[in-house]
């Protein structure tokens, strides 16, 4: 039987060395595998590497997502409520909105900047009524937020933030850390993100409350893994009674110790993968400098380059398809940019939401756009070869 090519220029690739494969080995050895000391002590490490008070693991970045959403809800502290609207990008994934919506909140939908790819900022000032109470942002393909315009628009019209930076570990914005401008910030550790530990997730937050809410939350919304004096429900001191206490409608959405040891050895190197994906995002901007027949994305702050992303214009406008089945035939994986205009998917009929009457910015991205892969090793050969495809067909 005929074994798959590999491609010329793969769209995503592993990051793992000796040291996961031996921090699996740990774990088998150790004959724990539920979620144990190993996830603790990565949610430390990754706490500590970006500034953060908290971090709480969990089994993939939309999980994250949606303990995030539930604990802005149920904690009592916050204004944020069942009608209240939430203004979010139009071209996100999907595991962005869903859980605003099953927390009954209604979705504003503001269309996003075409060259960072993020939420347009004039545009989502423009869009606060007096029943908006939250932003969720958004850092798309690895690129960063103005933060600081964002935090002092949020703060001008008494707005939460929240921040949903799966694709872009690592970024910063006017040295603010992605994923920690907000009340709490979600990432993502999937096999095609900047670290993998083959499924995971995590939330940061500088909040203790909200922190304990999220633990509890994240399994079952019990209080066993809570200290005896916290603040989401007191602990009677009857050991049996307080592992099986419910106190928050929660989930189960625990990782498992082997990916929490994965990622103790992946926190290590991602200092070195960001900067390995920035060098090779400079050779990228210097050869499509000037590319008439594309467009690519304008760096907000410091972006960590999930990928390289594309808006086909001029001769290649309306040619998605063409330049995609021409980037295959090389050997090149291309992906839409994330979902594109998200408004445009059959789900919004179960979405309460607000889509403005026009999104250009999300429509130019859902027909016209397309991203292909970045690497933390040098991929200076696959850049050029994706110049000279579009080029050519252009």
């Amino acid at each position: 039987m005929t074994q798959p090519t590999e491609p010329a220029f793969p769209l995503a690739t592993s990051s793992w060395d000796d040291a996961e494969y031996a921090a699996i080995q740990r774990t088998v050895d150790s004959r724990r595998f539920t979620m144990g000391p190993e996830v603790a002590r990565f949610e430390r490490d990754f706490a500590d590497l970006f500034g953060a008070g908290f971090g709480v693991m969990v089994n993939s970045g939309s999980s994250a997502n949606l303990i995030a959403v539930a604990a802005a809800v149920l904690d009592p502290r916050i204004d944020l409520n069942r009608g209240d609207e939430v203004l979010v990008p139009a071209v996100s994934w999907a595991t962005t909105y869903y859980p605003l919506a099953q927390y009954g909140l209604k979705l504003r939908f503001v269309d996003v900047d075409l060259d960072t790819l993020n939420i347009d900022l004039d545009l989502l000032e423009a869009a606060i009524t007096p029943a908006t109470k939250a932003v969720f942002g958004v850092n798309l393909l690895g690129n960063p937020i103005d933060f600081t315009r964002l935090r002092a628009i949020a703060e001008r019209h008494g707005l939460v933030i929240l921040e949903d930076n799966c694709e872009s570990l690592g970024a910063r914005s006017d040295g603010i850390w992605a994923g920690t401008a907000g009340l709490m910030g979600t990432f993502s550790a999937f096999f095609s993100h900047h670290i993998s530990t083959m499924e995971g997730g995590v939330v940061l937050t500088d909040d203790e409350q909200l922190y304990q809410e999220l633990v509890s939350l994240r399994a079952h919304g019990w209080t066993r893994e809570l200290p005896a004096d916290n603040f989401v429900h007191p602990k009677s001191g009857e050991a049996f009674d307080d592992l099986f206490r419910f106190v928050l409608p929660g989930y189960n959405v625990r990782p498992i110790e082997m990916s929490g040891a994965i990622g103790v050895e992946q926190v290590k190197k991602i200092p070195a993968l960001v900067a390995g994906r920035r060098e090779n995002a400079a050779y990228f901007q210097q050869k499509f400098d000037g590319a008439e027949f594309v467009r690519i994305q304008r760096e907000t702050g410091e972006s960590s380059w999930f990928g390289f992303s594309f808006i086909l214009e001029q001769g290649l406008a309306g040619r998605r398809a063409d330049a995609v089945a021409a980037l295959s035939a090389a050997g090149i994986e291309s992906r839409p940019i994330v979902a594109g205009n998200f408004t445009r998917n059959p789900v919004m009929a179960y979405l309460d939401a607000i889509v403005p009457d026009e999104l250009p910015a999300a429509d130019r991205v859902h027909v016209d756009g397309l991203f292909v892969g970045n690497h933390h090793y040098p991929v200076h050969e696959g850049i050029d070869l994706v110049h000279e495809v579009l080029a050519g067909l252009a």
